[in-house]
């Protein structure tokens, strides 16, 4: 039997800046900093840990730091102060954007990773098999992403990266364009999944009810100087209920959240208005093959994987 969620084989580092993190860590953070060339401080002092086996989602306004903790952790961006520690393996980024090629049908999208790897035909088709399995789409194997809903193409995305068996998702609003229906179902198949495969997960998310409903932790960063000023525990088992949302015992937890998130734009440690918080996003996120950058030093754009047929 096939062990779940086994490193790669070994490469040369492609995240310099992130160390190996300890047994039963998947992801840490310790008194991370980071600070544009610009000035613009957008985390101060920041640690968290994700243990093998978590969800930690984290909530903050807009420009808190939210997307640049998790290129950070993808070894993307290196932090300007502090340590960042993860698990053996490339981690899994995926976006708000499914970052699909046009070109290729859902199979060839899924299998791109295990091809970019150099995987067999054959060993490649059956792990295209199993993930589509486990995301719902068999049978979509030949449609193209133009013929796919946005929730459908964003299952593309997850089953894309669970070929190539990461240990830990870095996941950067990846249903915030959904519908709320949808959204809540690719949540509640997201818990699934990593009920069943082992994953761990940092989710990045402007939800309060969707960090609840999903995590087994929630951090809140503050409004402008990045810094974590709460962690809510979330009190509610594996697997959660679809009316779980309704239960006044969630709406207490949510509004714990809530009040947190707001006390953040308070923070007595924010900058002040004369430096500007930095976007999340302070380069583009590369498009398809972002989440796994096989043998590359960074994130490649679509003209780059223009020959890839």
């Amino acid at each position: 039997m096939r062990p779940r969620f086994r490193p790669g084989p070994q490469r040369a580092s492609r995240r310099p800046a992130v160390g190996l993190a300890p047994a039963g860590t998947a992801l840490a953070f310790e008194h991370v900093g980071m600070t544009f060339p610009d000035g613009s401080e957008v985390l101060r002092d920041l640690s968290l840990t994700v243990g093998d086996h978590d969800i930690v989602a984290l909530v903050g306004a807009s420009g808190s730091g939210k997307s640049t903790l998790l290129r950070i952790a993808a070894g993307l961006t290196p932090p300007t102060s502090g340590t960042v520690s993860a698990g053996p393996g490339s981690p899994a980024l995926i976006f708000q954007d499914p970052t699909l090629l046009p070109w290729r049908t859902v199979a060839g999208n899924v299998g791109l990773f295990a091809e970019l790897d150099g995987v067999p035909r054959a060993q490649r088709a059956g792990l295209v098999a199993d993930a589509l399995a486990l995301t719902g789409l068999s049978g979509y194997e030949h449609h193209r992403p133009r013929a796919l809903s946005g929730g459908m193409r964003m299952r593309v995305s997850l089953a894309r990266a669970l070929t190539a068996r990461p240990a830990l998702f870095l996941l950067d609003e990846p249903f915030g364009a959904l519908d709320e229906i949808t959204r809540q179902r690719l949540g509640d198949e997201l818990v699934r999944l990593h009920l069943r495969e082992g994953f761990a997960g940092l989710f990045v998310t402007h939800s309060v009810v969707e960090a609840v409903a999903l995590a087994r932790r929630v951090g809140v960063l503050s409004a402008r100087s990045g810094r974590l000023v709460a962690e809510v525990e979330i009190p509610f088992d594996y697997p959660r209920t679809e009316t779980l949302r309704y239960d006044a015992a969630f709406g207490r937890v949510a509004r714990t959240v809530s009040e947190a998130l707001k006390d953040s734009f308070s923070d007595r440690h924010s900058k002040t208005p004369d430096h500007p918080s930095a976007p999340d996003h302070p380069s583009a996120p590369g498009p398809p093959g972002a989440e796994h950058q096989p043998g590359s030093a960074g994130p490649a754009g679509i003209d780059d994987l223009a020959g890839v047929e």
